[in-house]
């Protein structure tokens, strides 16, 4: 096991514990993720966080994959992971519908077929093997839409970054979590308990594995939940600081009758 902290998210003003970060950097932690919703964004943090640390590895929990392109995340992580010298892990997840529709103005579509087409599409930035051609029901490269002045063409990128950055993804329905398994390094999942792993993702995970036709198993594949810790003598005065956060979660993520946390929870039981 290893041990990472959350700088979690900022509220009316963006405040980091750079004190607090330099000594887990110190002290061998392993990762550092930063967070976004619809105030700050994840990168501009990490990159900060990057430049005063020396050893610790900077992931996003998550970038929002409706809020770039493909292209542009595959930039974005390139260009963060050679300057902090191969630190760099890359989070990702589709966030939810209130979100993407009403923050950032896209469609929420497929979340399946648009994670599949968009991780893809990254991988083949990263590898650098020949310029990039995808032509899927989400995305096109080069653009091909009716509005499209046909001057595009496929390129690849000018930075040869890592071909292996690490590409970890953020799911909790069945479905998702199975395809994390199968096209991820890594999965990022919420509210995650090792109690309930058997029952409500372990066939899920082990399917995913099978369909990657690598060998892939969890020797080779990262579990990265963030856990909420509260130091304090009384335990139910620590746990009554953890209950509003997951009551805003379970209750109020989501609209009405589309809660992927509440939908988690009854999973639980």
């Amino acid at each position: 096991m290893r041990l990472g902290i959350m700088a979690g998210y900022s509220g009316a003003k963006i405040k980091l514990s750079m004190e607090m970060i330099k000594e887990a950097d110190r002290l061998g932690v392993y990762a550092v993720w930063t967070a976004e919703a619809y105030g700050s964004d994840c990168v501009t943090p990490l990159a900060w966080i990057g430049a005063q640390t020396e050893k610790i590895r900077l992931g996003t929990a998550i970038m929002q994959m409706p809020a770039r392109t493909p292209a542009n995340t595959a930039m974005t992580a390139m260009t963060l992971d050679q300057l902090s010298g191969g630190r760099f892990l890359l989070g990702m997840g589709l966030s939810g519908p209130q979100v993407v529709e009403g923050w950032h103005g896209q469609p929420y579509g497929k979340p399946l077929g648009k994670t599949r087409e968009y991780v893809s599409i990254v991988r083949a930035i990263f590898k650098r093997e020949k310029p990039v051609v995808h032509e899927g029901q989400h995305y096109q490269i080069p653009y091909q839409g009716p509005d499209a002045t046909g001057l595009g063409r496929p390129l690849k990128s000018i930075l040869h970054g890592r071909s292996d950055i690490p590409i970890y993804l953020a799911s909790i329905g069945p479905k998702n979590v199975e395809l994390t398994a199968e096209i991820a390094d890594g999965w990022l999942p919420i509210f995650f308990s090792p109690d309930h792993y058997d029952n409500a993702y372990k066939a899920r995970v082990e399917a995913g594995f099978a369909k990657s036709g690598n060998g892939k198993s969890l020797a080779n594949f990262d579990i990265a939940p963030s856990v909420s810790v509260v130091v304090g003598d009384d335990v139910d005065a620590c746990r009554n600081m953890i209950k509003p956060i997951l009551a805003l979660y379970v209750g109020g993520m989501g609209a009405r009758g589309k809660n992927f946390y509440h939908d988690l929870a009854c999973r639980y039981g």
